[in-house]
């Protein structure tokens, strides 16, 4: 069953692989960083915003499935 939160929780795992395999957008050096290439800090900005997208698709999932739970349990009644 596809629902809006599956389509967002979707959204957030897939967007970090977007960005990483969209590598013309990012294989250059400027603007450097506290001395940093863009191309390396630009990578690990991403290592934090994939890690903040899984979060938030883990708690999306887990609130989805609450739901379901609740639905399938009181139906039953």
């Amino acid at each position: 069953m596809v629902t809006p939160a599956r389509v967002v929780i979707a959204l957030c795992l897939i967007a970090p692989f977007v960005a990483m395999l969209w590598v013309g957008s990012y294989a250059r050096t400027d603007p450097a960083f506290i001395g940093i290439p863009f191309f390396y800090w630009y990578q690990m900005l991403w290592v934090l915003i994939a890690t903040g997208l899984t979060v938030v698709a883990h708690r999306l999932w887990r609130r989805d499935q609450r739901a379901r739970a609740s639905r399938k349990g009181g139906a039953s009644e």
